[in-house]
């Protein structure tokens, strides 16, 4: 296992970061805790969650429920010295979720008081906002995006007071550091400005889908990433299964996520289907597991800090994981830079 530093902060991660979302629905704790021992046995340090999970489906019955079982692991192992722990501040939009209302002081200090409490913990490494309360173009939104819509009087204020929160959150030892998620170029720049002008917490990381279906961070983000030691926490690396293989020619294995939630987050498209059969000629030509050569190749660009790994199985943990060994020929990395140019934003 190889390790990065986050950001700036002199924090040590694995590459590998092991996610969690399916917890609590697909996964039950005895499950997430195997998981945990043998992520831990691999070399992974450094662990992700977020106070909405689990996600498939999203419920307020289930909501929380994953931080809750890292606690029980935490408190069972006694291992917190050696993991990196983050998670995430819900944006608004979900009801259940503080009646769906938008991030502010209040609602953030319930919010990490809350998420501590289920992980049996007295503070989190990496405290992530998980999506702005402005709006963004992810979670399938790049199509109907149009931020001429923020109030450009109050949306510079509002970020203000989210970093001040944070900083509370740091000077309190609750957070070591901070991070962002389904963010933009301009959000990540607005807030180091205001960190740098007012002394506050700089943000460490930001957290956004990356995959070969989806490379939007290979654009501005990356720029940021580079001058501003931002590194990405790339979620969904494997397009919610989709660059498996598995639902190709329009299988569904009982049990999966598509066949729980239905369109895998809006990426279930009539224009992925081709997209992934090429990926997966090219990995069979090359003699490579599909989804290895998609994790494999988000660990050589320059801006990766950690890939977010998720699995329902032991034998999907054994298999993400072990894309740590594969190395990409320069014959491999061609065929995807000629396969990007053809299917460029296919979800």
């Amino acid at each position: 296992m190889h390790y990065k530093t986050l950001g700036r902060t002199g924090i040590t991660v694995s590459e590998i970061c092991l996610g969690t979302m399916t917890w609590g629905s697909q996964n039950p704790e005895s499950e997430a805790h195997e998981q945990l021992d043998y992520a831990l046995g691999q070399g992974i340090n450094f662990i992700d969650t977020a106070e909405l999970y689990p996600v498939t489906p999203l419920s307020a019955e289930t909501q929380g429920r994953t931080e809750a079982y890292i606690g029980t692991w935490l408190k069972a192992r006694r291992k917190r010295d050696d993991v990196v722990v983050a998670t995430k501040v819900a944006g608004p939009g979900r009801p259940y979720i503080r009646g769906g209302s938008p991030m502010s002081p209040a609602t953030m200090r319930i919010a990490l008081d809350e998420s501590l409490k289920r992980l049996q913990t007295d503070y989190v490494d990496l405290y992530q906002l998980h999506w702005p309360n402005r709006g963004h173009y992810h979670f399938r939104n790049a199509w109907t995006y149009d931020p001429s819509k923020q109030d450009r009087s109050t949306v510079p204020g509002e970020l203000l007071t989210i970093l001040e929160t944070l900083g509370e959150f740091v000077r309190a030892g609750k957070v070591r550091a901070i991070g962002l998620s389904n963010d933009t170029a301009w959000g990540a720049m607005t807030m180091l400005s205001l960190a740098e002008k007012h002394g506050l917490p700089r943000i460490a990381s930001i957290q956004n889908e990356y995959n070969f279906l989806y490379r939007a961070f290979d654009l501005d983000l990356a720029e940021v990433s580079h001058h501003e030691d931002i590194g990405l926490l790339a979620y969904s690396p494997l397009a919610a299964g989709l660059m498996t293989g598995k639902y190709l020619n329009g299988a569904c294995p009982e049990g999966s996520r598509l066949s729980i939630n239905g369109d895998l987050g809006g990426r279930y498209t009539e224009y992925q289907e081709g997209a992934v059969a090429a990926y997966a000629g090219l990995a069979r030509t090359h003699g490579l597991d599909l989804a290895q050569m998609q994790l494999a190749f988000s660990l050589t660009r320059p801006f990766m800090t950690s890939v977010i790994i998720g699995a329902t199985s032991m034998a999907q943990l054994k298999t993400n994981i072990g894309a740590k060994d594969v190395r990409l020929s320069a014959e491999v990395l061609k065929g995807i830079e000629r396969l990007h140019r053809q299917f460029p934003a296919p979800i």
